[in-house]
């Protein structure tokens, strides 16, 4: 018991209302805000009674997770909460101590021997670069990708797909057709190994609160035991992936959209381009050279934290990703 409420009280500790930002360009010149890193009482309060008791799997060895929480696009306002999740998720389980940051210096080839995985929470733009110091950009990006591809872990939540994509630098504007838009499809990848290693790039989203219905497209997959085999339906902002950078043949997807139980003005609000195999996938794991990887689109709103089901899920996805919880992530399509 005073465990329990020594815990709290640390993962309560300076808690204010978060702010909410508007989206500024990774490219913008213009100085941005501090970014918000405190959590609301109600918020956290409500994800800590929401927790699941216990992790799948036993740690093989004492771990540790880094969470980096620098956005250099569009601000979440989730973002403090699902830092102290993922605190939270390993504090209680005994699955693995946390070091948050939001400072992208921190990954660096020496700073990270220390951890197991890292975990990337709606970290939008190019959240790495330093524009600024070019060497210290090529030195992080370099710094990341070893460390997963030597066998090592990421895990990332919603805007993590959204990095690292766009128009880059002095492409001026695609024309449209008269009486028509510009095509919405993600820009191209201004980072292709990341865009690997995490999945895809976003290009949409339905807004928040559209009802989603989920579909369970590995019920055995032991990061989808929280569900019980039985799809859901759940509210959030659902992102959609560019085509060509996101497929099945890749990746083992766990979860996605049941398209075919859309209402049709649901499926209508997505622009020109859509996806030509309406394929949305919500969650889903791969190996990226030694290491693993796990991605969940999921966690715009601060409701995702606290559903006990959905924090399983990630509990077992970034175990997958430490290496502590085997799953089959053999690509969906051969």
């Amino acid at each position: 018991m005073t465990r329990s409420i020594l815990a709290a009280g640390a993962l309560l500790t300076g808690a204010l209302t978060v702010f909410h930002i508007a989206a500024v360009s990774a490219q913008s010149s213009a100085p941005r805000p501090p970014q918000p890193q405190v959590a609301k009482v109600v918020d956290l309060m409500q994800m800590m009674a929401a927790l699941p008791d216990a992790a799948p799997a036993p740690p093989k060895q004492p771990r540790k997770v880094l969470v980096l929480a620098k956005a250099a696009g569009y601000v979440h306002s989730s973002i403090p909460l699902a830092t102290r999740t993922i605190e939270a998720l390993g504090q209680k389980t005994g699955a693995w101590t946390t070091v948050i940051t939001y400072n992208p210096a921190e990954i660096n080839t020496e700073s990270l021997k220390q951890y197991d995985a890292i975990f990337l929470a709606s970290t939008t733009g190019t959240f790495l670069d330093d524009p600024a110091d070019q060497a210290a950009t090529n030195a992080r990006r370099a710094a990341l990708l070893e460390f997963v591809r030597s066998g090592k872990g990421i895990a990332g939540i919603h805007a993590a797909t959204d990095g690292y994509h766009g128009t880059p630098a002095g492409t001026p504007p695609q024309a449209a057709a008269a009486g028509t838009k510009p095509p919405e499809d993600g820009g191209v990848a201004l980072w292709p190994d990341y865009i690997g290693l995490i999945g895809g790039y976003f290009k949409f989203h339905w807004y928040f609160p559209t009802q989603i219905t989920v579909k369970l497209d590995d019920p055995a997959s032991p990061i989808n035991a929280p569900f019980k085999q039985h799809g859901f339906s759940i509210a959030d902002e659902v992102y959609t992936f560019n085509q060509d950078s996101f497929s099945r043949s890749k990746v083992h997807v766990l979860a996605s959209i049941d398209y075919d139980k859309m209402p049709a003005e649901i499926k209508a609000k997505e622009p020109v381009p859509q996806r030509t195999d309406h394929d949305y996938a919500l969650s889903y794991i791969h190996r990226e050279g030694q290491g693993r990887v796990f991605v969940t689109v999921l966690g715009h709103d601060e409701s995702i934290y606290k559903l006990t089901p959905m924090l399983a899920h990630i509990l077992a996805g970034v175990q997958y990703a430490i290496g502590d919880l085997a799953a089959d992530d053999s690509p969906s399509a051969k």
